[in-house]
Order: structure tokens, then sequence, then C-alpha cells
């Protein structure tokens, strides 16, 4: 049963159909209690009025044998019964009157009682007054018929006004489940580059989370879209001229071992070759770095990464890289501080921000790395450079992707676009500040682990 519509209406329309029918036999019950009862009285009442008609004539003209004759065949409907007699005491002494093809009710006794006579089961009541009895009686299969007769012409609405219930619940369902049809019919009608919001209108307080969800869906549906869109175009824009040098460099050696497999152009060429793949190399894992930081995956609070192996590690690979060993001065503090960033991370900011200071500085000056407690429970972390630093219009624009004060400083100017991302990403922050006595202070706080 795949359809909701469906579904909720055999629900609904069973628990319908089993109240209802519950409700239709207890009044049953009650209608036929009420009936019989009815009927009852009806017996009683007729016996009191055929009482009250025979004490008007005198007890010699009802014993009187002539006289009596014309009151012996009473005409009645077919299944009733009168039977009118004279007692002295307790004993009947002679039947006054009785309806035509009535059987002898002169066993019966007072009141009401049931009781075959003639082949038939009959319902009786006696009374005695001023010297008669007189007994009142009607089939049970004429009763039993009238109930069914009563039963059925109350069976016939029941059925009607129920499966008009059913039929008006339908409708009803069909028209509640309509904002879902709306919503199914605007997602069928959208077109797979059609970003926009799902058009807002009425909804159910019940379809509310369900239309949040699919809304929050969509927009992180059209954020990892804007994002891949933003590493395709990074990705095309940057490695364009890295692609084009390794290209110029290939067709320069091509010539070269051409002429001479040992000219000095060859081995220019291919470090220059060389030189180009590893920068593409590296812009791709800062691009990937980059995506994976725009991501928003969630931060694990329990994560605690040693603020001060994390510097040893990036200290190391900047100085092997640039091949300076010692250009890095290494100040861990006193106090053993653990970082609330995957390490990974933590590595990466940090060579990121030691890179930048190593590019900036002059060959025979060092970079300073300080770590120090920061505000709020957080962890600075100080890079410090003799460059000739940035000026205010180049530190607001510095955090920017490919963002680079000049081509040839080098670099992908994806360093610090992840630095400022991990600082956002983790609740710290990242900023830029001249020095008094020249260069530049990279400042990167993160919260410290609990």
């Amino acid at each position: 049963m795949n359809s909701l519509r469906v579904r909720l209406l055999v629900i609904i329309g069973a628990s319908l159909v089993l109240l209802w029918t519950a409700v239709a036999a207890w009044m049953m019950v009650e209608l036929r209690g009420e009936l019989r009862t009815a009927l009852d009285d009806r017996l009683a009442a007729s016996a009191r009025m055929v009482a009250g008609l025979a004490l008007q004539f005198p007890t010699e003209s009802l014993s009187g044998g002539a006289a009596a004759k014309p009151l012996l065949d009473v005409v009645a409907r077919d299944g009733l019964a009168c039977e009118v007699s004279l007692v002295r005491g307790e004993v009947s002494v002679q039947k006054v009157a009785r309806t035509a093809s009535s059987p002898a009710l002169d066993d019966a006794s007072l009141g009401y009682s049931t009781g075959i006579y003639g082949g038939k089961l009959w319902r009786i009541y006696v009374l005695n007054q001023g010297g008669l009895r007189i007994a009142t009686a009607d089939r049970i299969d004429a009763r039993e018929a009238l109930l069914k007769d009563v039963a059925l012409t109350a069976a016939v609405p029941f059925a009607v006004a129920l499966v008009g219930t059913l039929f008006a619940l339908w409708l009803g369902i069909g028209g509640g489940l309509a904002p879902l049809e709306r919503m199914r019919h605007a997602l069928a009608q959208r077109r797979p580059d059609d970003d926009a919001e799902l058009p807002h209108g009425p909804v159910p307080r019940e379809l509310r989370p369900l239309v949040d969800t699919i809304a929050h869906l969509l927009l992180r549906v059209r954020s990892t879209i804007a994002r891949e869109r933003r590493f395709t175009d990074d990705a095309a824009h940057e490695l364009r001229t890295p692609l084009t040098a390794v290209k110029t460099h290939l067709q320069v050696l091509r010539l070269a071992l051409a002429r001479n497999k040992d000219a000095p152009e060859v081995k220019e060429a291919l470090a220059h070759a060389d030189d180009g793949v590893l920068r593409m190399q590296r812009t791709l894992e800062q691009l990937l770095l980059l995506a994976r930081l725009d991501g928003g995956d969630e931060v694990d609070p329990n994560l605690c990464a040693d603020a001060a192996d994390a510097a040893r590690q990036a200290v190391a690979e900047v100085e092997a890289s640039w091949r300076t060993p010692g250009k890095v001065t290494l100040d861990p503090g006193q106090a053993a501080w653990c970082v609330r960033v995957p390490e990974v991370l933590l590595v990466s900011a940090m060579r990121n921000l030691l890179d930048n200071a190593v590019r900036a500085s002059p060959e025979d000056a060092g970079v300073d790395l300080r770590i120090v407690s920061g505000s709020d429970g957080q962890v600075r972390f100080e890079v410090l450079d003799r460059g000739p630093g940035l000026s205010e219009e180049d530190r607001a624009m510095a955090t920017r992707r490919f963002w680079r004060r000049s081509k040839a400083a080098g670099g992908s100017g994806l360093g610090l676009a992840i630095v400022d991302a991990i600082a956002k990403r983790h609740g710290g922050s990242f900023s830029l500040a001249p020095r008094v006595e020249g260069g530049l202070q990279a400042r990167l706080e993160l919260p410290a682990a609990a």
C-alpha cells in the first residue's frame, strides 16, 4: 500500500466503521429493549381499555347466554389476541369474549408471561379487575418482524451516512495532502540549474518540519554547487599559468634535445618544468584544503592537538622546503597547550604563516614563532618577520584568495586565505599587524581544548 491517501483512508475508515458498528450495535440493543417495553405497555394499556369498556355493561348482561353470543368473535389484527372472562375468586367461570382465531389463554398467569399457545409463541398480559379477567397477547414472531423492520429502517440511513462519511474523508484527506502535492509539483518543475528557494505559502504545522528540512537540504545543495563552481574556477584560473610554463619549458627541452643532448638548456628546462609541477601540486593541495574547509563539517569538541608539537612539525617542513635550517626561531612558551583543531589543519595553518614570513624576510633575517596565551581561553600563535610589511589596504586584502602583492613575490595567494578559513571554521580569529621595528606580525588565535 504505497498511497498515503489510501493508507490514511483505510486506517481512519476502519476505525470509523468499528466505532460506528459498536455504537449501532449498542443502539440496536437499547432499541430492542425499549421496543419490547413499549409493546408490553401496549398490551397492558389494551387490557385496561378493554376492562373499562366491559365494566360499563352489567354483569348479568355479560353472563346471559343469548346476550353473550355477539361478543364471542371479535375481529382483530393478525398476531393480536384478547380474551375476556368472568371470574369467581381466582377461577375463570365463563368466557365472555375473545378475538377470532385466538388460542385459549386460560392458564396464563397474572401480569406478563410468555408461553406457547396454538403452536405459536405469545407474549401475554393478564389483568383481573371488577370480576373480569382480561388477557391480551401478541405473537413473538410478529414482534420480531417489527424489530427487523425497525432495524432495517435504521440501518439504511446508517449505511448511507457511513458511505458518505468515507467519501467525505477521502476528499478531506486529499485536501489535507494538497500542500504536499503542491510541493511535489514545485520540485518536479524545477530546472537542474534552478537554485531558488521553495515558494513560501501557508503550510500546515505538521508539514513545517518537512518543508524546513527540504529547504535546508536545498540550501546545502546550493552551497555545495557554489563551492564546486568556485573550486573549478579557482583551479582553472590558478593552474593556467604553471601549465603554460611547463608546456613552454618542455618545448624548449625538445628543441635543445634536437640540437644537443648535453646542452645547458636541457638541465635548465627540466628544472623549470619540475618547479612548475611542484607549484601545481602545492596549488592543488591548497585548493582541496580550502574546499574541505568550505564544506562545513561539524567540529568535534573532543579534538586536542598539541600546539608545541604542531609548531615544531611546521617549522621543520618550512625549513626543509626553503633549505634554510635555523631560519625560524620557535618559542613554545611555558605551558603545554592543547588546541581544539585537527592537527593536520593546525600544522597547515602555521606552515602557511611561516612560508609567507620566510618569503617576505631577507635571506639574513630570521623569523620568530611564539605560542602565548590569548584572550577568552584561546591559544595565540604569533609569527613575526622582518620583511617590508604590508600597508593597511594590503592587510585588508591579504586573506582573499589568490591575492598577491605582486607576481614577483611568488606563491599561489592561497596561504593566508587558508589560515583565515581554519580560524573561522574553528571559532578562532586571524589578524595582521605592522611591527614597530619593521616587518609584519601575524596573529592566529584558536580555542584551547578543555
